[in-house]
């Protein structure tokens, strides 16, 4: 990119049209997932490149549990793969490897590998990967709302702030920018706390070809736009050193 000025702090994905992708080279719909990884390896490796600091990747929802057997089975041993092969590049450029989500209804084989991933990134500190696995952004607001009952947390003290610091992203920024690849525009449950001023994009391009030069595109499309979160356009232009995609 020419201007890396005022770049997302967090970059959301949700990776969509593998399965489309697939079916339009009569190949089966492993295929799609299999050329989505490589896909994902490439945007990963260009938000480091960026200097993006954190960087959330939608692999697996919650109601992706309705797919046939065959295809779900596919879809974690092919994330066990992806991580056994990935995690000395996620070590060498000091990305810290983290999922949201609930991990403990993933087979055992990926929970064992998951979990060996972010014990050895722990230390990590350039980048942060979130892969979000059996998610759900409601189930995530129930899940933060029982967290503070159960911590005795009276309502009248519950704010905001305190929510948030019950998510699974606790302790990142919001997601800056949400991109939607296959041209479909809906969020389907993602980080439905964490969007409410998130700006979004949704390219036509399917995931498996989605490069980081399509990412690049986006990007520059996101620092053209002026953020204005509930104020004036004349309110941001008067705040010192204010940019358009602040």
């Amino acid at each position: 990119m020419a201007d890396t000025t005022s770049l997302p702090r967090h970059v959301a994905i949700i990776m969509d049209g593998n399965g489309r992708w697939a079916t339009s080279r009569g190949l089966p719909r492993s295929e799609g997932h299999r050329a989505g990884t490589e896909a994902a390896r490439g945007i990963i490796t260009r938000c480091r490149e960026l200097g993006i600091g954190h960087l959330t990747l939608y692999a697996f929802s919650k109601e992706n549990w309705g797919r046939p057997a065959d295809e779900v089975k596919f879809l974690f041993d092919l994330l066990v793969r992806f991580l056994n092969r990935e995690l000395d590049t996620l070590l060498t450029q000091s990305i810290r490897f983290l999922v949201i989500g609930e991990m403990a209804d993933l087979p055992l084989a990926a929970r064992k590998v998951l979990s060996h991933v972010i014990a050895k990134t722990a230390r990590c500190t350039e980048m942060t990967l979130n892969l979000a696995l059996n998610y759900s952004g409601r189930e995530e607001i129930v899940r933060a709302c029982r967290r503070l009952v159960g911590q005795g947390v009276p309502a009248g003290e519950i704010t905001q702030e305190r929510l948030a610091a019950e998510l699974y992203t606790a302790g990142q920024p919001d997601p800056d920018l949400i991109i939607r690849t296959s041209g479909e525009m809906r969020l389907s449950g993602y980080l439905l706390w964490q969007s409410a001023y998130s700006e979004f994009a949704f390219p036509d391009t399917l995931w498996p070809d989605f490069t980081p030069a399509h990412l690049d595109a986006a990007l520059a499309d996101f620092q053209g736009r002026t953020r204005r979160f509930g104020l004036t356009g004349e309110q941001i232009a008067a705040v010192p050193g204010s940019e358009s995609a602040s």
